[in-house]
């Protein structure tokens, strides 16, 4: 016999609930990532997901300081427009933004294929190949539904932390360790898939800027500028101060990693790669496909 205090009728309902919420998400939202066969959890609909992105856009291009530089404006649209014909989403609808910040080293690309490139990327893409390697991994993040599949992590996630509360209230777990026990979860599991998506967005950029007629080594030099490093220098006698964080604590992969795998990648990305010139209709070879995290890796 226990003296623990018997679970009320309301926290093992709510701890019930919460699990059976769990297990509906899981069985009607699996399905295989575009291009990598990756296993992925999408609750949110394609439909849904491209009217936010939308919406987010023109939020976006509300409030931000938008670039005047006719030359820089026509640079990233006929970029996008190559990249937007490799990707071959005819339901997207295809919009393409500067945004002018030169302190910002970013770019993003949002579900319907609405892009924005900041200024202050511009000087590590020098060219328009470097500028085909960053969007390029922004629409492939766009095409694997990285944002829903990490939108639905993020429901399941706090379904989990209610199920971890309603234990705790009913005396089984201690509150604090329910909240560790979180924590740890998110170091565990929340930031390798978010590696994982880095690397699949890498991937897939390398084949989309091969498709668009840029040359996907030029990658490789990209990520270096990005790194601050010379190529056989990285992670030895130069270093950024983002380097300072272990990798399995990064939402990124590290810069040796990164280069690595896409030089890896780069012979089957070539089959992709006609530079611009020759005649139309050539064929291409079919890219191999990753079938798990392990051949990306590879």
């Amino acid at each position: 016999m226990t003296n623990d205090p018997p679970v009320s009728g309301n926290r093992f309902q709510c701890l019930v609930a919460s699990t059976v919420c769990a297990l509906l998400l899981l069985s009607v939202a699996c399905q295989k990532a575009p291009g990598t066969a990756r296993d992925q959890l999408i609750y949110i609909s394609e439909e849904k997901e491209i009217a936010l992105g939308l919406t987010a856009f023109r939020e976006v291009l509300k409030s931000a300081p938008l670039s005047r530089d006719p030359e820089v404006t026509l640079m990233v649209n006929r970029v996008g427009q190559r990249i937007a014909k490799g990707a071959n989403k005819p339901e997207y609808v295809w919009e393409f933004a500067v945004i002018e910040d030169d302190d910002q080293v970013n770019a993003f690309a949002l579900p319907g294929g609405k892009v924005a490139v900041f200024t202050g990327i511009l000087k590590y893409t020098k060219t328009e190949a470097g500028l085909a390697t960053v969007m390029a991994h922004e629409v492939a993040h766009a095409l694997q539904r990285h944002g829903a599949e990490r939108y639905s992590r993020g429901i399941l996630e706090q379904i989990g932390q209610l199920g971890a509360l309603a234990g705790a209230a009913a005396g089984g777990v201690d509150p604090g360790l329910a909240i560790g026990a979180m924590s740890a979860y998110g170091v565990g599991v929340a930031l390798p898939n978010s590696r994982e998506q880095e690397t699949e967005a890498d991937f897939i950029g390398l084949q989309l800027m091969a498709k668009a007629g840029y040359d996907p080594r030029e990658a490789v030099p990209f990520w270096e500028r990005m790194s601050g490093c010379p190529r056989k220098m990285i992670g030895k006698f130069c270093f950024r101060t983002q380097n300072a964080v272990p990798e399995f604590l990064s939402t990124h992969p590290s810069d040796v990693t990164r280069i690595n795998r896409i030089e890896a990648w780069i012979p089957q990305a070539m089959k992709f790669y006609h530079p611009e010139g020759l005649p139309p209709g050539v064929p291409e070879s079919p890219l191999k496909k990753p079938t798990s995290e392990s051949d990306l890796k590879s």
